[in-house]
């Protein structure tokens, strides 16, 4: 994992350079479902939020086992980095010869590539860890760039990420509420993954202006919520006065959940836990007929 995440500001850099790939991706106009599960389906969020607000088209995410995609799509992009999830291959499979599918996958050589009608591989941003880093935000830099992203200051951004001191204060913290907005919702929930699949640590997420709605309850000193983004007007003066740390960043969000995925990483070492092989964790999810 760590090696994997070290190595973002350079996979970032190289999918943003791939403009055939990118040319592959739904054009502006068309109306798009993005699937995937876990990290994929976060990624896919923030994918869908990017390409609708940017005008780009009509576009939903859906995690695959409750993708609503017979609405007339004009393509379906499945995103997941090992190409065998079970609930992926069996929508896309259903799909076939209805809905244009796109499949953006890290492993070359996994049955999706054969059933999806195009496909983007990302092999250099595949990974040997069970807990997903650069493969996820890899495939958010292809899309962010497919829309027309200049990604120069997330690719800095990522490599202050990976270089800067990390507070200890976030390493012992007692738990965490990682915050989005607009397209960084699938980055906070993304982030509170990666805590609870590397370091076993109590975590939750949420879009920024629903933490007021209930969730602020449990603020308190000695834990942590993150924005990832511009905060609501008012929301860091809120949790500053639960006694709880308000943790944001001026860096591009998406170098910000490195920051994050770094946290988990020490918070695993810490704890004495491989976050190579997390518990009850697979690399990808197989089940079983």
């Amino acid at each position: 994992m760590a090696a994997e995440l070290a190595s973002q500001p350079e996979t970032w850099a190289r999918a943003a350079g791939l403009r055939a790939e990118q040319a592959v991706l739904p054009a502006t106009g068309a109306r798009v479902a993005v699937v995937g599960c876990g990290t994929s389906w976060f990624m896919a969020q923030s994918y869908a939020v990017l390409r609708e607000s940017g005008g780009h088209g009509e576009t939903d995410a859906f995690a695959a086992s409750e993708a609503f995609v017979d609405r007339g799509y004009d393509a379906v992009v499945a995103l997941t980095r090992s190409g065998t999830t079970t609930e992926v291959l069996e929508l896309v499979e259903r799909l076939r010869g209805r809905v244009r599918t796109i499949g953006v996958i890290g492993d070359a050589e996994s049955p999706l590539v054969s059933l999806v009608d195009d496909a983007v591989l990302l092999p250099f941003a595949d990974e040997r860890s069970v807990v997903q880093t650069r493969f996820a935000t890899t495939a958010l830099a292809l899309f962010r760039a497919s829309l027309g992203e200049d990604l120069d200051r997330a690719v800095a951004d990522a490599a202050t990420a990976v270089a800067a001191e990390l507070d200890p204060e976030l390493i012992e913290a007692e738990q965490f509420s990682y915050l989005g907005r607009g397209w960084t919702v699938g980055l906070a929930h993304e982030a509170a993954l990666k805590m609870r699949e590397a370091s076993q640590s109590w975590t939750e997420s949420y879009p920024s202006m629903e933490y007021r709605h209930g969730p602020i309850a449990i603020a308190a000193p000695g834990r942590v919520t993150w924005q990832f983004g511009t905060a609501p007007e008012g929301l860091a003066a809120d949790v500053v006065a639960t006694g709880a740390r308000f943790e944001t960043s001026s860096l591009d969000p998406m170098a910000d959940l490195v920051r994050a995925q770094r946290v988990a990483l020490a918070r695993a070492r810490a704890k004495g836990l491989d976050p190579d092989r997390p518990r009850n964790l697979t690399r990808s999810v197989i089940l079983n007929p």
